[in-house]
């Protein structure tokens, strides 16, 4: 052991086990602390690391334990008090070996174990740099040619301070950028224990440096469910090439509001939005969806041909059951009167089935105009397949339309009763056509080829801007502020702009090569361990995100104070966790279950914590470590309500809240993203 070793020994080690030992403090040692040759350190802090030289390495143990003296110690009598001087112990568990040259990495697991009376050492700085493998903080910018060029000292960060150490005085807590930002990360705790401040806190830290080589490239969509995050993250918009765009969702279609067009859900996402029932109601959405693009300005000659066939085939229908020639007379003319086209109408169909004496006047003559003779006609087509739908824009209105017709068309078949059983369907798609809320999804055509597109829409969500046949970032930062939405609407967006996200990346060429990251703040409202009770259920998608996303680039940042109301899957997939102070004790088995290498003495620092400290651990922190988070400037609009001086004040003294009337309805106005 060299010279400076024996300076920083703290006792010597007086039991060795397999899990566990115990480290006798030499005498001297007032209050667990050592005035080292650097500085004070207090070394007996649960939690703190000391060094037990084995070899050519260091046996890296943590404090789990201290007492006074050894507790089968015979000696003391009943009544006496310890004195200060009394031996004072330790007891350590081993964590790993880090190599005594520098350089070298450390690594979990114990291989060589200390013998009786070995050395027991306080940890320097430098070495818990290089047992968190954070002892180079930033690095040279790498010289690319890039235009205009990186300016020679530019740098970039390989890890990023997120805090101070609540165990070693004066250091920082330090996470991996490469670990920390390349896997899922969930950030746990109470309400008030400082989530949103620990999220802007480190977004605040990864943009601020002013000498580094900034990240631009990062991009990171915010789904800000209470409107918190824009007071925060807008200020990092430096003129360096980073941006922040704040959009708000409120449910309206109003100019510079979001907009999220009808015609970008997927088949499967409509299905889950009206409720489909499989059996029944699937098949005749679908067959609506794909009508629908021809209601709106598609094929008109396809439309016709397909309205004349599935009104030529109700009408043949018609002819075939054995109701009476007036039943028959009645129901073609409520159908004609319904639909009709200008080949099949009421006028033209009149001389066929008009009624004297009780009798149809010609059923023939019908028959052949429908299958095509003497007469001309021939509307019915052996083998039609029905269009298929593409999210192709059309009107909103124009799939009321085609459910109507679909249900006719399975009419013609012979199944009199589906209408009843799609009532519930049509019923809540009127529901959707109707309420003020969905504003935002009904999007009207303006035809002309400036209907918004899925390229155009995603490369605002992303932050991309079109630079010739390239594309250039323009905003890091994009929040979609979600306060005024109820939590069915949040669900809706959240999953569909998931789903494209996910896509957009999968189909990337090369693979990778534009990471993304999803910030979920409130997470439970909207990827819950329990089925949704609204329409769309967003875990379905999040948790495909979880399992398969980190291999095409595309992340998840999850926030929330209830862990135990989080998707299992979500949850357990995350490899990161940031956790500040939580209590409730299914949260923490919760927590418990879903990351089994958690420990328990680090479970039970968790209902202790105060507010803007957390622990972290996972694949960017070698150790689990507690920290005071650093802090956010400016704040999240999140802060706590000072209850004195809201309530105590003098007479006549303004409430501080404004009332105001619903925004003015304007469907026809504004973007969809700005």
């Amino acid at each position: 052991m060299s010279r400076d070793d024996r300076k920083r020994a703290i006792g010597k080690v007086v039991s060795v086990a397999a899990d566990k030992f115990v480290v006798e403090m030499h005498a001297g040692t007032d209050n667990f602390t050592v005035v080292g040759f650097d500085d004070v350190h207090y070394v007996a802090r649960l939690g703190s690391f000391l060094m037990i030289p084995v070899q050519t390495e260091y046996v890296v143990a943590e404090v789990v334990g201290l007492r006074e003296r050894d507790v089968g110690s015979s000696d003391r009598r009943d009544g006496d008090m310890d004195k200060a001087s009394s031996a004072k112990f330790l007891d350590v568990v081993p964590v790993g070996m880090l190599p005594q040259k520098p350089g070298e990495k450390f690594r979990f697991g114990v291989s060589i174990f200390p013998s009786l009376y070995s050395d027991a050492l306080y940890a320097l700085d430098a070495e818990l740099d290089r047992v968190f493998e954070t002892d180079i903080p930033s690095e040279p910018a790498p010289k690319r040619g890039e235009h205009p060029p990186i300016p020679p000292e530019a740098t970039r960060f390989r890890a990023l301070a997120i805090g101070r150490s609540v165990i070693f005085e004066g250091y920082d807590v330090k996470v991996r950028i490469d670990d920390f930002f390349g896997g899922h990360t969930a950030v746990l705790g109470n309400t008030g224990s400082g989530k949103s401040c620990t999220v802007a806190s480190v977004l605040q830290s990864l943009f601020d440096k002013p000498d580094e080589h900034h990240a631009r490239g990062a991009t990171f969509v915010v789904f800000d469910v209470n409107g918190e995050y824009a007071r925060a993250l807008t200020p990092l918009a430096n003129g360096n090439g980073v941006g922040v765009s704040h959009v708000v969702l409120d449910g309206t279609a109003a100019q510079g509001r979001f907009r999220l067009p009808h015609w970008f859900l997927e088949q499967s996402e409509w299905e889950l939005l009206l409720q489909a029932s499989e059996r029944t109601q699937v098949p005749i959405l679908r067959m609506a969806l794909g009508l629908s693009t021809l209601f709106s300005g598609g094929n008109a000659q396809e439309l016709n041909g397909i309205k004349n066939h599935i009104l030529a085939t109700c009408l043949s229908q018609i002819l075939r059951d054995d109701s009476g020639s007036p039943s028959k007379h009645d129901r073609m003319v409520g159908l004609l009167q319904r639909f009709n086209t200008p080949q099949i109408s009421n006028p033209r169909i009149a001389q066929f089935i008009r009624i004297n004496f009780g009798q149809m006047a010609n059923p023939e003559g019908l028959t052949n105009y429908l299958l095509g003779g003497a007469q001309g006609g021939g509307f019915i087509i052996d083998g039609l397949k029905m269009p298929t739908y593409e999210c192709l824009p059309f009107e909103f209105s124009a799939l009321g339309e085609a459910l109507d017709l679909a249900i006719l068309y399975e009419e013609a078949h012979g199944n009199r009763q589906i209408r009843d059983y799609c009532s519930q369907m049509i019923t809540r798609f009127k529901s959707l056509e109707e309420r003020a809320e969905y504003a935002f999804l009904r999007h009207e055509l303006q035809g002309g080829g400036v209907d918004p597109s899925v390229g155009v829409f995603l490369s605002q969500l992303l932050g991309l801007v079109q630079n010739g046949a390239s594309w250039l970032k323009q905003n890091q930062v994009i929040i979609i502020d979600m306060n005024a939405v109820e939590d069915e609407v949040v669900e809706l967006v959240a999953s569909v702009l998931a789903r494209m996200s996910f896509r957009l990346l999968r189909q990337a060429d090369p693979r990778n090569r534009f990471p993304v990251h999803l910030l979920l703040e409130e997470a439970h409202r909207y990827i819950a361990s329990t089925p949704s009770r609204y329409a769309v259920d967003a875990s379905r998608v999040f948790e495909r995100i979880a399992k398969e996303g980190r291999k095409y680039g595309l992340f998840l940042l999850v926030a929330s104070q209830r862990p135990s109301e989080l998707s299992k899957t979500v949850l357990s997939q995350c490899s990161n966790f940031v956790i500040h102070r939580i209590q409730n004790p299914d949260d923490l088995s919760h927590i418990r279950q879903m990351t089994p290498f958690i420990s328990d003495a680090v479970l039970k620092r968790l209902p202790s914590l105060p507010k803007q400290h957390a622990l972290v651990f996972g694949t960017s922190v070698n150790l689990p470590t507690t920290f005071k988070v650093r802090d956010a400037d400016p704040l999240p609009a999140s802060d706590d309500a000072k209850i004195r001086d809201l309530w105590f004040h003098e007479q006549g003294r303004v409430a501080q809240i404004r009332i105001v009337a619903a925004p003015a309805q304007n469907p026809g106005a504004g973007g969809i993203f700005d």
